[in-house]
């Protein structure tokens, strides 16, 4: 498992013309050979990494978990897929300014907004990574204060309508009640 430490310490022969023997400590063996042959990017990569060399320790080190529980077939590559979209939304809530995980409420219109206006308990606590119960109480809560309504499924689930994120065009899915 590779570690920060030595991370640094392989990171640190950069200054001595070996540029790129961390990057093929933590696996990444392509940019490892064009650090080497570049001096690091001219210098310029190995400052990079001078700051960003903690995260890349850690998804080195998530990366090799992943490969030891799944082996090297698709559910490996699923579960990375994953893990990159979770990192993707970590550093997209940072760029809004706050840099904090973000709420419920944002949870809840982001799934609304990519299911056409539509959210549920269930893809809400998927998306949220909250329980189904606590997805319904924040949805409930939002529909009390009028930002959506409650409608019946022709399939007779319940789901939450957001009518400023629905398309004019969409399908009716819904019971007239």
């Amino acid at each position: 498992m590779p570690s920060l430490g030595m991370a640094y310490l392989f990171w640190a022969a950069s200054f001595f013309g070996m540029a790129g023997l961390h990057r093929f400590y933590l696996g990444k063996f392509g940019s490892g050979l064009i650090y080497f042959f570049t001096w690091g990017l001219f210098g310029f990569g190995t400052l990079y990494d001078a700051l960003t060399l903690p995260e890349q320790v850690r998804d080195a080190q998530l990366r090799r978990r992943l490969r030891s529980g799944f082996g090297d077939g698709d559910a490996y590559s699923q579960a990375l897929e994953a893990l990159r979209r979770e990192q993707l939304g970590r550093s997209d809530a940072g760029r809004r300014g706050t840099g904090q995980p973000p709420t419920i409420e944002q949870v809840i219109l982001r799934t609304a907004q990519r299911n056409n206006g539509v959210a549920s308990p269930a893809t809400v606590a998927l998306e949220g990574n909250v329980s189904t119960d606590q997805a319904k109480s924040h949805l409930e809560r939002l529909a009390e204060r009028g930002f959506c309504e409650i409608k019946v499924r022709k399939s007779g689930s319940i789901a939450y309508v957001f009518p400023e994120l629905r398309s004019p065009e969409a399908e009716d899915e819904f019971e007239d009640l």
